[in-house]
């Protein structure tokens, strides 16, 4: 019986140590969801920016030469703190991406093809860099 129960003991951690990874590596799909070899570059409206974990994200509606608007979802891939370390606090970040700001975004659009996408540059009316391309190494924003 005692050898059951260590066979039984052992069998068990054996597959929980192996199922420990999948969750780790499950979150981590920025890299598979989105094309970066393929940049777009859309213009639209800020409608909200959230500064929070795990990843700040902006929405933007865009509207087409024939009128038609679609909001899209931009994923900011480092965290807040990220952001931070580059000089993109809380409230720097939410008054440069007020709601109403007209902006032109560069983006790795999403594999699937909906209006959603990993930022590449943000950059305003009169094409000053709000944020930079996050994929390279850290630097701050203009003041």
């Amino acid at each position: 019986m005692r050898d059951m129960k260590s066979t039984v003991v052992c069998a068990v951690l054996a597959v929980g140590f192996a199922l420990l990874p999948v969750p780790m590596g499950a979150h981590h799909g920025t890299n598979q969801s989105y094309d970066r070899s393929a940049p777009i570059t859309v213009e639209g409206v800020v409608t909200e920016f959230r500064y929070k974990n795990p990843h700040p994200q902006l929405f933007i509606d865009v509207t087409d030469k024939d009128g038609k608007t679609t909001p899209w979802a931009i994923e900011i891939a480092p965290t807040p703190y990220t952001l931070a370390l580059r000089g993109w606090s809380r409230s720097r970040s939410t008054e440069a991406l007020k709601p109403g700001t007209v902006v032109r975004v560069t983006l790795a659009p999403s594999h699937a093809g909906t209006p959603v996408g990993l930022l590449r540059e943000i950059v305003d009316t009169q094409g000053v860099e709000i944020l930079g391309d996050l994929g390279s190494p850290l630097r701050a924003g203009p003041e």
